[in-house]
């Protein structure tokens, strides 16, 4: 299915923000005076992004929102990789820094994740992470929102898809990781784990955390110590302060 950005503004921040975009439509009927249509024309022209003049009945047939104020941009797909390129990535990160890499797995499951998606992507390539793990089916995707709530960070790390879960995190073990799931009722704090060298965190899905198939699979698992009222932090929250103490433990 299509992925596009309906609105001038929307359109306009994706341009800004180097999100890969096929071409964009333009109603037919739109002021040459408008700022906001002179500055898409500009910025596209720049990318080289073309623009098709369609009539605003075609916008309305295509629109699922109806806010397309004339102005819709089709994203391309993104570029996943396949897991070798990842493991490749984490094994330059080895040799470079002591030894160190790490690969993230996430258990997201929906739509309703993709701005998680995008926040842990952003922290994911401050630390350096070698890439990301999702499965294919029924889980977030990379998709114009994702650029925006990673602030870009997803054009700059690799995402690969797999079929299988658990062999991949067996193959993982293979390549010399150890598997840590972040879970809310570990035992170990996740200060008191020893999470230096090669590490894959998996991370759960908002509602059903780490499922007992993959749980039973990792290594070891982390929480995240809590003194406050609230049972816990989203799961964007909680992939960055992990990774960030991986980070600091590798320091």
């Amino acid at each position: 299915m299509a992925d596009f950005i309906e609105g001038k503004r929307p359109v306009i921040e994706a341009l800004r923000t180097h999100v890969p975009l096929k071409y964009i439509l333009m109603a037919d009927n739109l002021s040459q005076g408008d700022s906001l249509v002179r500055d898409i024309q500009r910025k596209a022209k720049n990318l080289d992004v073309p623009i098709k003049k369609v009539s605003k009945k075609k916008l309305d047939e295509i629109s699922e929102r109806g806010s397309h104020q004339g102005v819709m941009a089709e994203a391309a797909p993104f570029n996943y990789v396949n897991m070798t390129t990842i493991l490749d990535a984490a094994k330059q990160s080895a040799e470079e820094h002591d030894g160190r890499a790490l690969i993230v797995v996430l258990l997201f499951d929906g739509v309703t994740d993709v701005r998680n998606f995008g926040a842990i992507a952003r922290s994911a390539e401050c630390v350096g992470a070698s890439g990301i793990v999702i499965p294919n089916k029924r889980a977030a995707r990379v998709t114009a929102a994702t650029y925006k709530s990673s602030a870009g960070a997803i054009s700059h790390i690799p995402v690969t898809q797999v079929a299988n879960l658990v062999s991949t995190i067996e193959r993982l073990k293979d390549e010399g990781f150890w598997v840590a799931a972040a879970m809310e009722h570990a035992s170990d704090l996740i200060w008191q784990s020893n999470l230096k060298g090669k590490i894959a965190l998996v991370m759960g899905n908002e509602g059903e955390g780490v499922s007992r198939l993959v749980l039973e699979n990792c290594d070891f698992g982390v929480k995240l110590p809590q003194v406050g009222e609230i049972s816990s932090l989203n799961v964007a929250q909680a992939s960055t302060a992990c990774m960030y103490e991986w980070l600091r433990q590798n320091q």
